[in-house]
């Protein structure tokens, strides 16, 4: 039997996180929140929806993603998958098998949920969150001959594999961070097109103007980073 686990981030989705978790697949051994210094009933509302709650302290994406996984790796019986998942239901949950299944049916390593236009609710999508993935995903086309289109946050990789890519970013380059590093290490991958709807609640990151340049600065850093590696 596979077992997977999620792991979701989350900062004030009170008001979202219970429809995430609700639709959920029951094929997931367990859902696991990270509670990343919410000011609103997040925390409760998750325990109350059935997820395990993890506090997080230090505010960052990447931060909150590392405390799942050494959560994780302190258990006796480890996942054979680890699905990331964002706790605001932009995405839809019930489509998880969508990302699973090429990895239990075809041994694939690791598989993003990409956010295609023609499955995107209008709005859902910011134009600034557009334009970065492009620019960051025709960079991983030049540089590394990727066949990435979208840095969407929904995505299933193997627990082994993603312990060998030593992951280490703790804010918004957590995505890409893992992409570039399964370029590099030669990982199989694929893109699966999952629908995307507008998230309950502001982001964090696209709604500001702050948070979006700085999301930018770190996607083009790791970019960089690792094409003159």
């Amino acid at each position: 039997m596979t077992i997977i686990k999620v792991i979701i981030p989350a900062y004030n989705e009170a008001d979202a996180i219970a429809n995430v978790i609700a639709e959920i697949p029951d094929i997931v051994a367990e859902v696991i929140v990270v509670n990343n210094n919410s000011t609103d009933n997040t925390v409760k509302v998750a325990k109350n929806a059935g997820a395990t709650v993890l506090a997080e302290t230090q505010k960052g994406y990447g931060y909150a993603c590392l405390k799942g996984m050494g959560y994780i790796a302190k258990q006796k019986i480890k996942p054979d998958i680890i699905v990331f998942l964002d706790g605001d239901y932009s995405d839809c949950p019930s489509e998880l098998t969508k990302i699973v299944d090429p990895i239990i049916q075809d041994d694939i390593d690791f598989v993003i949920g990409a956010r295609v236009p023609e499955l995107r609710e209008e709005g859902s999508v910011t134009p600034q969150q557009i334009f970065g993935n492009w620019l960051a995903c025709s960079l991983m086309k030049l540089f590394f001959k990727s066949k990435f289109t979208d840095l969407g946050p929904f995505r299933a990789i193997k627990y082994k594999k993603l312990l060998e890519l030593k992951m280490e970013d703790k804010t918004y380059g957590w995505t890409v961070e893992m992409q570039l590093k399964a370029l590099k290490t030669n990982m199989s991958y694929i893109e699966v097109p999952l629908h995307y709807k507008k998230r309950i609640g502001t982001s964090k990151v696209s709604g500001t103007v702050k948070g979006s340049i700085f999301a930018g600065v770190k996607i083009l850093m790791w970019i960089f980073k690792y094409s003159f590696k």
